[in-house]
């Protein structure tokens, strides 16, 4: 497995801290993880690639639909919670401990989708991550992203509330770029990476993809009940959603 600095990060991250990070997060459970699971709409039968699949929460929830899941990380550790908990819960879910630009032993045309959950603005070959998953999909299949939005949360921007509104404040959109920074309750800093709009877009071109969706939802009213930083996103979008299709 090629072992890039992202991979070297996330190989670091204590298991338990990120578990519990993951399952309790308020925008991943009750913004980012409905509205993508929701735009899947039916899975039952279909092959699933979950690319960077973290502690498996999609995997599970697509086994559970009745899809045919391959759980992909490249953190030991985290892999190896999948993998226990799919055993021990009886999911249909295979795991491969891979980096995403090198999908080894992943035969071409396989897969119907994949799924890229808060994934492309981490690693480190974007062009090497979108050759393999052009080459793992079968023709016509879909691959669902989501990322950090990068026009509001580029390096050095700075979301702030005032009174009853927030404000975002960027320093440099244009260039991308790599930093290091922390996430609360995470034992170690996170390698973050920066890329504009258009730099995603024509990686996207480049490597055999049409976009065939783009979305910047607006919470529900129970999602802004369920959190209030999720009543944050009725503004400004934090996330951005996008859909692909393999020409």
């Amino acid at each position: 497995m090629n072992r890039d600095s992202s991979t070297e990060c996330w190989n670091k991250i204590g298991i338990e801290e990120w578990v519990e990070k993951a399952q309790n997060n308020d925008f991943r459970m009750y913004f980012i993880m409905p509205y993508t699971l929701q735009q899947l709409g039916e899975v039952k039968g279909k092959n699933i690639l979950d690319l960077g699949c973290g502690e498996g929460g999609y995997a599970r929830a697509l086994a559970d639909k009745g899809a045919m899941v391959t759980a992909v990380d490249c953190s030991e550790e985290l892999l190896s919670y999948v993998t226990e908990r799919a055993d021990r819960e009886g999911a249909n879910i295979k795991t491969m401990l891979r980096n995403a630009n090198q999908l080894d032993e992943i035969q071409d045309g396989g897969y119907d989708i994949v799924l890229c959950s808060m994934l492309l603005m981490d690693v480190e070959d974007l062009n090497g991550t979108l050759k393999e998953i052009h080459r793992v999909l079968k023709p016509k299949g879909k691959v669902f992203i989501s990322i950090l939005h990068p026009c509001y949360k580029p390096k050095e921007s700075r979301w702030k509330l005032e009174e009853d509104n927030i404000k975002v404040e960027i320093a440099d959109y244009f260039n991308p770029s790599e930093w290091l920074d922390e996430i609360k309750g995470i034992n170690v800093p996170i390698v973050y990476r920066h890329r504009t709009l258009s730099d995603y877009v024509k990686a996207f071109n480049r490597n055999g993809f049409i976009l065939t969706d783009m979305n910047e939802p607006v919470p529900t009213e129970e999602q802004r009940k369920q959190s209030e930083r999720i009543g944050w996103l009725s503004k400004i979008p934090m996330y951005l959603f996008m859909e692909l299709e393999s020409k």
